[in-house]
């Protein structure tokens, strides 16, 4: 680490704590050549891999959409806030989780339906709907059959 005061090349670590939420750690440091004490902050960073749009056009993953997705697909609907914020997370996990550094929206889409499937059947067929560009009754007709099961009612 590099003293911002003479730009010296090499510090002292004096002393190191972890934050009282355990996600950073604080380390007071001291420069040999100037003498001088400042702090430093360490903490995970994580890099969200790139979503590639079906017009191949890129975009960062913003949790943020993926929420409002959720939201539109559930409105007026009875399902509490805690599980869409839990059904967010997984898929922010599953992302992480697959290393890439470049996603299709396309499997992202598909993450959404899978956990509103579990979460609610209307905001499935809503979200369905849009995802996969229904273009008649029979598209409508065949999610709520998917939804039903084969004996017919529902899940």
């Amino acid at each position: 680490m590099h003293c911002p005061f003479c730009k010296a090349g090499d510090t002292q670590v004096i002393d190191s704590r972890v934050s009282d939420k355990g996600d950073s750690i604080r380390r007071r440091r001291r420069c040999p050549e100037c003498n001088k004490r400042f702090t430093t902050y360490e903490t995970v960073e994580l890099r969200m891999p790139q979503v590639v749009k079906q017009d191949g056009s890129r975009t960062e993953f913003d949790i943020e959409r993926l929420r409002t997705g959720f939201m539109r697909a559930l409105h007026k609907r009875p399902v509490r806030t805690q599980l869409v914020d839990d059904a967010v997370s997984a898929i922010t996990h599953q992302v992480l989780a697959l290393g890439e550094r470049e996603l299709p929206s396309r499997r992202i889409g598909e993450m959404v339906m899978k956990e509103l499937y579990k979460l609610d059947d209307v905001a499935y067929i809503r979200f369905a709907s849009v995802y996969k560009s229904f273009q008649d009754i029979d598209d409508f007709q065949d999610a709520i059959k998917e939804v039903r099961g084969p004996v017919g009612k529902l899940k």
